[in-house]
């Protein structure tokens, strides 16, 4: 359950309260609790299966959880913030192309100017402008027409789910270029990642899960100095 909460300076962006997620006798994720603040880029990292995904795609709102609750509040704002997700698989239409995509989603999320917007975006993740179907687009080229939706609405939240597993050196710089510019906003990042160099490099802040127990969350200099480091070794 995702719900608003009250505006006050002093609440976080987006916080989950004990959410957990079971399939039958399987916990996914064990109750958690996460709190996602403006300037916050957020490394979530783990093995394969430590929760990562299902807990983005709780806070995404794309995933009910078995128990408790997402909140949204946007501090002194009058309108909560707007939540941005990236899922490691394509979350587009195979048969259009970037640009018919982008302006769909566009006219779904009620921008102003859909076409306008949708040639913005595709300059500003330097996606082609032709029309061949996204599914003929690279992995990399899809990734990004991923970021560039999620970025339509212009969201103070951006969740990214392992998001340049498929990129290229040039491409996964290019693309933090464009993704933090959410957090220099005021906004927030929160992605899952298994790159070291992605964590030193984007994250002011690391959330470790271990068989879908959240062990660790802190500040990156924190987690250097954690047995949880140990993780990457």
């Amino acid at each position: 359950m995702v719900s608003v909460g009250e505006s006050a300076e002093d609440r976080p962006l987006l916080a989950a309260e004990k959410v957990a997620r079971r399939y039958g006798r399987i916990v996914a994720l064990a109750p958690t609790t996460l709190e996602v603040w403006g300037g916050d880029s957020l490394a979530l990292i783990g093995p394969n299966g430590a929760g990562k995904s299902t807990l983005l795609s709780i806070l995404a709102g794309a995933l009910v959880a078995t128990e408790g609750r997402v909140t949204v509040s946007n501090g002194d704002h009058r309108t909560p913030p707007k939540v941005g997700w990236v899922p490691q698989r394509p979350a587009h239409y195979a048969r259009l192309s970037a640009r018919e995509n982008l302006e769909l989603f566009a006219r779904l999320e009620q921008v102003a100017e859909p076409e306008q917007a949708a040639e913005r975006l595709l300059r500003l993740v330097e996606l082609p402008a032709d029309d061949r179907p996204a599914a003929e687009l690279s992995a990399g080229n899809q990734q990004r027409l991923n970021l560039a939706i999620a970025l339509l609405a212009q969201p103070d939240v951006l969740l990214l789910d392992e998001p340049t597993a498929s990129l290229d050196p040039r491409q996964r710089r290019r693309f933090w270029e464009v993704a933090s510019r959410v957090p220099q906003q005021g906004g927030a990042v929160v992605f899952a990642t298994q790159n070291l160099e992605e964590l030193e490099r984007v994250a002011n802040r690391v959330a470790v899960l271990l068989e879908g127990r959240l062990v660790f969350d802190g500040t990156v200099d924190e987690f250097s100095q954690a047995p949880q480091a140990d993780i990457f070794a």
